[in-house]
């Protein structure tokens, strides 16, 4: 699933990293403790979470994560975009609850184990 099709999923806005839109992600998760991240992510995933702290970029950054989304509205400080951008992650804002869009994402094929194929 492209990147584009996810904001549009979640009605979200994109905060930075607008150029990257075209990139496909394969699976995704839904977490506020970063140790699970740590755990159970794959590469080329979506980071939804309310959890608003560097260390989500820094922790995206290390599994290869392309793109984070910040929901229940919360919005990221300019330092934590500038370490995105810097980090080439796109960032994103919803206002739908992690359940929610979770769920949008998974209903709409984007599932946690996906083969990588382009969608």
């Amino acid at each position: 699933m492209k990147i584009s099709r996810v904001k549009e999923l979640l009605n979200a806005k994109v905060l930075c990293g607008e150029e990257e839109l075209g990139r496909h992600v394969y699976s995704a998760c839904g977490c506020d403790m970063m140790s699970d991240v740590l755990a159970y992510v794959k590469d080329q995933a979506v980071l939804l979470t309310g959890l608003v702290n560097p260390q989500v970029v820094r922790t995206a950054e290390m599994m290869d994560m392309v793109c984070i989304v910040f929901v229940r509205s919360k919005q990221p400080t300019e330092a934590i975009l500038t370490l995105a951008r810097n980090s080439g992650i796109v960032v994103m804002a919803t206002d739908m609850r992690l359940y929610e869009a979770c769920g949008r994402l998974y209903s709409n094929g984007l599932q946690k184990d996906d083969v990588k194929q382009d969608v």
